[in-house]
């Protein structure tokens, strides 16, 4: 008897080996509602509409529920610093005035001086405290680059930087920019 108990438990113990592997016969579908129903693909034909296509275009003046009136994707140029043929914007897209240059100063107060040190030199609180360099904004190589590089770098990070795109709005990003090329033009580091 207990020979046919351990046989059982043998048994039963190698049941389970044989799961995910291959199998001639099709798969038992407890609830197959998911699996087989009455849909259109994207891009199917479809003989309902009088154009023939399933996909719908959007009504005419449509905006999306997430969009703030200042992101809505009206010129690549502005939304991610890139232009139709993939480069760099050479130049902020906004007007530069005095406040523009105000609200970059207080934006960058607030999401980049923590690193990059209030007066842009990277000498901010990771570097003092932890060590971890951090790029100095008057550094030839970001004097050199273009405007939509430096918008890209605050939107999608790079490095160590995170991506700041989510928290600051796309006016702001630029003003940033702007503020940026303003430390960079002053003359008291030299």
């Amino acid at each position: 008897m207990t020979r046919l108990l351990w046989l059982a438990a043998l048994v039963l113990s190698t049941v389970g080996c044989v799961r995910g592997c291959p199998s001639s016969r099709p798969p038992i579908h407890v609830n197959p509602n998911m699996d087989f129903q009455p849909k259109y693909q994207a891009q199917q034909a479809s003989e309902f509409f009088y154009d023939g296509g399933t996909m719908r275009v959007p009504v005419e003046g449509t905006v999306p529920r997430s969009a703030l009136p200042s992101e809505l994707r009206t010129s690549s140029e502005y939304t991610t610093g890139v232009d139709f043929w993939g480069s760099e914007v050479e130049t902020n897209p906004l007007d530069v005035d005095d406040a523009l240059l105000a609200r970059g100063k207080e934006r960058f107060g607030i999401y980049c001086a923590q690193c990059h040190d209030p007066n842009g030199t990277g000498q901010g609180i990771l570097f003092k405290r932890g060590g971890i360099p951090t790029t100095s904004l008057l550094d030839d190589k970001v004097r050199d680059a273009t405007d939509g590089h430096i918008f890209d770098v605050i939107t999608n990070g790079l490095g160590l930087m995170p991506s700041y795109g989510y928290p600051i709005p796309v006016d702001d990003r630029w003003a940033i920019v702007s503020y940026v090329r303003d430390l960079q033009s002053e003359q008291w580091w030299e």
